[in-house]
C-alpha cells in the first residue's frame, strides 16, 4: 500500500510516494512556485497538480507539510480575498512591536502561546491587514494557513489544522491545546472562523481519488516527523535561514523570544530557534577567496583549528538569534601572518557553527538535553562543516542521506492516519554518516567574546546617531 506526502514550501512543492508499512520512497515530483513575500494559493493548487501528477491518484492515504506563518484570508464564499502574506514578509513588524506592548509583554506572549511574535507570525499579519487594507480585513470570514488550505481543496470535510502549524500562529495555545480567538479579534478587528484542529493521525475527509486525508501539519513539525526524531537528539537544518529544533514532552515559553515554543505533530512539543544566517555565509566567504562551495571545504580542511586566530561573527544580513537587526559581518584577529584564504575559509565554517552551535545551546533551558546532533538542509553537504561540526557543537554528529524529509514526514503522518494507530509507523531511520572529535580549545570563547563585545559596539553606535 502507498502514501503521499506533500511539501509545500516558500519556493516549491515536492511529493513523495512511498510504501506505507516502511517509507521506502517509491515516486517523486516537484514543482515551482512563483517569487516573491506574498503568493496566490492558486499557484500553490497548481504546482501540487503538477508535482502530484501520476503519484497522488496511486496513493491511498495523503498528507500536506507546509511553510509555517502564512496567512490565507478567505470571504463568507470561501474565495480568497488577497495573495497570501508569506512567513518571508516582513511589513508587519511594527505590527509586532504593538501586539506585544498591547498584550503587557513579551511575558504573556510566552506564557499564552508558547512564543514571541515576530513579523513572521500570523497574529501580525492580520493586524496589518487591518491597518493597511482595511476593506479586505472587513470581508475576512476565515483564517486559514497554507497547509490547512490544500487540505480543505484536496477534500476535507470542513477546514482542518493541527497543533504544530497552529502553534506559529501567535494566537494558539500550545500548552493549552486551543485557539486564543481574543488575541486574533483584537489582531483583525473581528472574530473570523479558524480551522479546527485535529488530532494528530485523524482522518480528515477524502481526496477525488479516494484516499484518505490526514491532517496535516508545519515544515518543521513535517521535518521532525521526517527523521524519527528522538529525545536528547537537536536536528540543525542548514539552508538559507539556519533552524536547531528538538521533540519535548514539556512546553517552552521563552520570553526573550529566542525560542519558538512550538508543538510538533504528535502531540508532543517542537521548541526551535530560527538564525537568519546559514548557507549564504558560506557562499559569501566562498565568493570572498574567489572559489565555490567545493573549494571553500578544501580551504577550510587545509587551515588547522581555530582560523590562526581569525574570528569571523557571521551577521552579514542582520540577526534574529540574537535579535540583531542592524547587525553586520565582523572579522577580527586578522594579521599579515595569518591572511590567508585557508585560514578566512575556516574562519567562515567556524562561525556558522559557531553561530548554529548557540542556538542549539538555547533549547538546554527548554526540556531538551542535547545528546547528539542530527545535521541537515543543504549545507550539511559541505565536507568541512561535517568535520568541524563535532568540536564545535560539543557533541557527536549524524548527517542522514539527503532526503526530503518535510515531505516524507508527511507522508509518514499519511500512514499513521491509515493505521490508526496510537504511535506513528515505525519507519526505518534513514542511513547517517557519523562524525566525531575533541573540542576546539579557546574557539566558541573567542567568538562569544567577539559576539559580545560588537552588541556593545552597536547599542553606542544607535545612541550616537539617534535623532
Amino acid at each position: 500500500m502507498l502514501v503521499a506526502g506533500v511539501d509545500s514550501s516558500t519556493q516549491s512543492t515536492k511529493v513523495l510516494l512511498c510504501q506505507a508499512d516502511d517509507g521506502a520512497v517509491v515516486g517523486r515530483g516537484s514543482a515551482p512556485h512563483p517569487g516573491g513575500t506574498e503568493t496566490d494559493p492558486a499557484a500553490w493548487w497548481a504546482a501540487l497538480a503538477q508535482a502530484g501528477d501520476g503519484l497522488l491518484d496511486r496513493a491511498a492515504a495523503v498528507a500536506v507539510a507546509g511553510q509555517q506563518h502564512g496567512m490565507v484570508v478567505l470571504d463568507e464564499a470561501g474565495e480568497v480575498i488577497r495573495p497570501a502574506l508569506l512567513w518571508n514578509d516582513l511589513r508587519s513588524a511594527s505590527a509586532a512591536a504593538a501586539l506585544i506592548r498591547e498584550r503587557g509583554g513579551p511575558l504573556w506572549w510566552a506564557t499564552q502561546t508558547g512564543s514571541v511574535p515576530t513579523a513572521s507570525f500570523t497574529v501580525t499579519k492580520l493586524r496589518w491587514l487591518a491597518e493597511h487594507e482595511p476593506d479586505h480585513a472587513a470581508r475576512v470570514a476565515q483564517v486559514m494557513l497554507p497547509h490547512d488550505w490544500l487540505t480543505w481543496r484536496l477534500g476535507a470535510r470542513e477546514p482542518v489544522t493541527d497543533r504544530g502549524d497552529a502553534s506559529g500562529t501567535g494566537y494558539y495555545s500550545p500548552a493549552g491545546g486551543r485557539w486564543l480567538p481574543d488575541v486574533v479579534t483584537s489582531a483583525l478587528g473581528h472574530e473570523p472562523r479558524l480551522p479546527r484542529v485535529a488530532g494528530p493521525c485523524e482522518s480528515v475527509g477524502e481526496t477525488g481519488a479516494g484516499a484518505v486525508l490526514a491532517p496535516g501539519t508545519g515544515d518543521n513539525m513535517g521535518a521532525a516527523l521526517g527523521l524519527g526524531l528522538r529525545p536528547g537528539e537537536v536536528a540543525v537544518s542548514i539552508g538559507t535561514s539556519g533552524t536547531a529544533f528538538a521533540v519535548t514532552t514539556v512546553p517552552a515559553a521563552d520570553p526573550s523570544g529566542l525560542v519558538a515554543g512550538f508543538a510538533d505533530a504528535t502531540g508532543r512539543y517542537l521548541p526551535l530557534v530560527c538564525t537568519v544566517n546559514a548557507g549564504l555565509v558560506l557562499s559569501a566567504v566562498a565568493e570572498l577567496i574567489g572559489t565555490d562551495l567545493d573549494g571553500l571545504s578544501e580551504a577550510a580542511l587545509a587551515a588547522g583549528p581555530g582560523a590562526g586566530g581569525i574570528t569571523l561573527l557571521p551577521y552579514l544580513d542582520g540577526e534574529r538569534t540574537p535579535n540583531r537587526p542592524h547587525a553586520s559581518g565582523v572579522l577580527r584577529g586578522l594579521t599579515t601572518r595569518n591572511a590567508t584564504r585557508q585560514n578566512l575559509a575556516r574562519a567562515g565554517v567556524e562561525a556558522l557553527l559557531a553561530s548554529l552551535a548557540d542556538a542549539a545551546g538555547l533549547l538546554a533551558g527548554h526540556g531538551v538535553e542535547q545528546h547528539s546532533i542530527l545535521l541537515i538542509g543543504g549545507g550539511a553537504r559541505s565536507a568541512a562543516v561535517r568535520q568541524l561540526a563535532p568540536g564545535i557543537f560539543g557533541a557527536p554528529v549524524g548527517v542522514p542521506e539527503p532526503e526530503e524529509y518535510v515531505a516524507l514526514g508527511a507522508a509518514r503522518q499519511a500512514a499513521w492516519a491509515l493505521a490508526g494507530t496510537p504511535e506513528p509507523p515505525d519507519w526505518p531511520r534513514r542511513p547517517a554518516a557519523g562524525y566525531t572529535g575533541p573540542p576546539v580549545p579557546g574557539l566558541r570563547e573567542r567568538y562569544a567574546g567577539l559576539r559580545d563585545a560588537t552588541a556593545t559596539w552597536e547599542e553606542t553606535w544607535e545612541e550616537r546617531t539617534a535623532p
